[in-house]
């Protein structure tokens, strides 16, 4: 088990961790009946943050912020020598809590993505991990939500005997999520970006090969186009440049980001 503590990844503070080092944090939190966020971040998440101080913020409040991406990883063991074997990619980190959850017989929350996902979702589940016990799913409503909804959408899974939430609103929409819940919920919320629609199997994932050698990003853009470009063509190269210019010392990059005015309410 691999815990290196933060690390300042361009102004982001990304966890050293491995699989086991996660997936443990995420029960000990459960144990000790705390509030406890988690994202998977690769150059996307960790960009999202960079661009927005107010993100900035909030991702440097997180709990626990896994390198997802095989650059983001990358970086972390030429700037700190972290000997990260591999990433903690958001999928195979949801079955694996998933199997531990099943395991311990704690039950689990799904919010996010469409009623059609989370159907094909319990189903694969199912398989994947059985004996697991769900106790909600909730489709996203694709808007922002009043007060009165984040109030009824927490009751709800305090209600349902949840013992932690996988959220799947896509980055960063499901980050502000987390960070907002965190303060009514006592419990892990873990924000996992594609696994829901991955894990569903309606979406194709990227050949390991391709995965191993970071190449997925070119995978998901091939993929989907006219929705994925502007992200990978623009943020890739913004990533690429600003890791070059910390690993030569050209820049130092803060991490204080700017507190958020107000709730966003992503739902």
């Amino acid at each position: 088990m691999l815990n290196a503590g933060k690390r300042n990844v361009i102004g982001i503070l990304i966890d050293a961790v491995d699989y086991e080092a996660a997936v443990e944090s995420v029960f000990q939190a459960n144990r000790e009946r705390r509030s406890f966020a988690v994202s998977a971040l690769a150059v996307h998440g960790v960009m999202t943050g960079v661009l927005d101080p107010e993100q900035k913020f909030r991702l440097n409040h997180f709990d626990l912020l896994v390198p997802d991406g095989q650059p983001v990883r990358w970086l972390l063991n030429r700037l700190y020598h972290t000997k990260l074997r591999d990433r903690v990619y958001g999928p195979n980190l949801t079955l694996k809590i998933c199997a531990r959850a099943a395991e311990e017989g704690l039950p689990v929350y799904f919010y996010g993505s469409t009623p059609e996902v989370l159907v094909a979702l319990k189903e694969s589940l199912a398989t994947t991990a059985p004996g697991l016990v769900i106790a909600g799913m909730e489709a996203s409503k694709f808007r922002k939500l009043t007060s009165r909804e984040k109030s009824a959408i927490a009751d709800r899974i305090r209600s349902s005997g949840a013992s932690l939430v996988f959220a799947g609103l896509g980055c960063p929409k499901q980050e502000v999520f987390a960070y907002e819940f965190c303060e009514v919920l006592s419990m892990p919320i873990v924000a996992v970006g594609a696994a829901f629609p991955f894990l569903a199997g309606l979406i194709p994932q990227a050949p390991p090969w391709m995965q191993n050698a970071g190449l997925e990003w070119l995978f998901r853009l091939t993929s989907e186009p006219k929705r994925l470009w502007r992200r990978y063509l623009y943020l890739n190269p913004a990533y690429l440049c600003l890791g070059v210019m910390q690993a030569l010392g050209i820049s130092r990059f803060s991490t204080d980001g700017k507190p958020p005015v107000g709730e966003v309410l992503h739902g």
